[in-house]
């Protein structure tokens, strides 16, 4: 008996031995997608497009974003044209659609019709493990989907900053990047732009939603790019794009917030409008 006793605690400790060797199981981040439910995207697409088709963007599209957030308050997406070399099409408008988040269409993007924009990045919040849908419509009028699996909870409702009363608010920043012929610019609005959910850690009650619900910026005197800002764009709004210069030798920005607010910024462009 004592012998068999022995092979058994040997033959376990070989099996956890061996385990332990054993390569380990794949990510969580590579893990496979959860089956969920399509209603939440059924609705804001209705809601969107009614009942105009949505092509599949494969090949023309792509939605950047990590497949896991490191903080679900502050989540980098970029949405960008992947076009064949030669395809003369260009970008209409773009949005972005965070399927379970309490107002899924997070933005939307129109640009001018010689801005030259084919991607954008911003940052969002994410409520719960959902798809994120990129649509865009491009110069051949039809519109094109891609989605996009993201692991992260509790954005919406994260805290409220300790400084969430400041005096800075509607501050501008701009930056440029890049060369004559393609330029990226990236603007910075400070704004808390409050979703509702936040708890404020010092009275315990909730903050009332304040965001920017519109920003537009000319260069020189034509429209670049405007959007229409829910709250699902984080704190402290950043809008990076990329666009063709047009010689214009400024910039200009304006912003509106739900409480009425307005805010404006311009900048000089040096050398020739570059």
């Amino acid at each position: 008996m004592r012998s068999a006793f022995l092979r058994h605690v040997v033959a376990v400790f070989a099996a956890v031995f061996f385990a332990a060797l054993s390569p380990l199981p794949g990510r969580a981040d590579e893990a496979p997608e959860p089956e969920m439910s399509e209603e939440a995207w059924d609705a804001v697409r209705y809601n969107l497009f009614g009942e105009r088709p949505l092509e599949d963007g494969k090949g023309l599209l792509a939605l950047e974003m990590p497949a896991r957030a490191d903080d679900a308050a502050i989540v980098p997406v970029t949405l960008k044209t992947t076009l064949p070399v030669g395809d003369a099409r260009s970008v209409r408008k773009f949005w972005l659609v965070i399927d379970e988040n309490p107002a899924p269409l997070a933005g939307a993007f129109a640009f001018g019709p010689s801005s030259g924009v084919d991607a954008l990045s911003t940052r969002v919040r994410i409520n719960a493990y959902t798809y994120i849908h990129g649509v865009a419509e491009l110069s051949d009028g039809k519109v094109y989907v891609v989605k996009k699996f993201i692991r992260a909870s509790g954005g919406c409702g994260a805290p409220a900053p300790k400084d969430s009363v400041r005096t800075d608010t509607g501050t501008m920043k701009l930056k440029r990047f890049g060369e004559k012929t393609s330029r990226e610019m990236q603007i910075m609005i400070r704004h808390p732009n409050n979703s509702g959910f936040e708890m404020d850690p010092i009275t315990r009650s909730y903050v009332p939603a304040n965001y920017i619900e519109e920003l537009k910026i000319w260069q020189g005197e034509n429209l670049l790019m405007s959007m229409s800002g829910a709250i699902s764009i984080s704190q402290d709004p950043n809008i990076r794009f990329t666009y063709r210069p047009n010689g214009a030798m400024s910039i200009r920005a304006e912003a509106r917030d739900t409480n009425g607010a307005s805010f404006k910024g311009e900048w000089a462009v040096e050398g020739n409008g570059f």
